[in-house]
């Protein structure tokens, strides 16, 4: 279930705000807060944290929740043999089409509860996936912090095109190029410590990262010949590790 409502600290109204959006994984624009406790200041002040309650607006949480379903409502079945469908399927030209409006769809569905108007721009990836970048406005929000907001909204979309369709297929959704950007980073991150374990020789576990980020530095380096990299542990912490030859 999404957390929309969350108690934080900090040293201040501002810190313990951010503290909160942090764990909301939203931006400013998409939250409201109250301050509960002002920090305590002074020689004499007994250290006090600040402390302030804050929600996600109920604009926010009806846009990203209005596909998922309703407390005891099951979720709808995909149909047996296509539910762990994960690979890049051979699809002609008008399936391809299919997919892609199906997810543009349920991404304009989401937009028009938050009121925004967005084109979205659609191209193939490196490994065949469909890439659908929103673009024009200002959607910061559909970013969040760290991109969790970006994150929620990707899986969302996947969750409704795959019922739709009946089957998984590789849908990226992004804004404005985020996500482009920070593959960019990653990839560059993913060689760095690819040369860093070859000098070093032995093995590097990398911070936790989303399913997509993980992916990303795996195809970075699978035809490095100096390394091999597994994912290790349990959401939300699974790590991709990458270790010498």
């Amino acid at each position: 279930m999404m957390l929309t409502e969350t108690i934080a600290e900090g040293p201040s109204v501002e810190e313990a705000v951010d503290a909160g959006l942090e764990e909301l994984g939203v931006q400013a624009d998409a939250a409201e807060f109250e301050v509960l406790q002002e920090a305590a200041r002074g020689v004499f002040s007994s250290g006090k944290a600040a402390r302030v309650r804050v929600w996600l607006k109920p604009d926010f949480v009806e846009a990203l929740s209005r596909e998922e379903p309703q407390e005891g409502e099951e979720e709808e079945e995909l149909p047996e043999g296509l539910r762990v469908e994960t690979e890049v399927a051979k699809l002609s030209e008008e399936e391809l089409d299919g997919v892609a409006d199906t997810a543009v769809e349920a991404i304009q569905a989401i937009l028009g509860g938050f009121g925004i108007e967005a084109a979205i721009d659609e191209y193939e990836g490196d490994e065949g996936e469909i890439i659908l970048d929103i673009v024009s406005g200002d959607l910061g929000m559909l970013i969040g912090r760290h991109g969790k907001t970006l994150d929620a909204l990707q899986t969302l979309v996947s969750a409704i095109t795959s019922r739709k369709i009946g089957f998984r297929y590789p849908v990226v959704v992004d804004v404005e190029g985020y996500r482009g950007r920070r593959r960019e980073k990653l990839e560059d991150m993913a060689r760095r410590t690819a040369e860093r374990v070859h000098r070093q020789k032995r093995a590097v576990k990398l911070r936790p990262m989303t399913s997509y980020e993980r992916r990303i530095i795996h195809v970075a380096l699978r035809d490095d010949r100096r390394v091999v990299t597994a994912s290790e542990g349990e959401e939300p912490t699974r790590s991709v590790v990458v270790t010498p030859k």
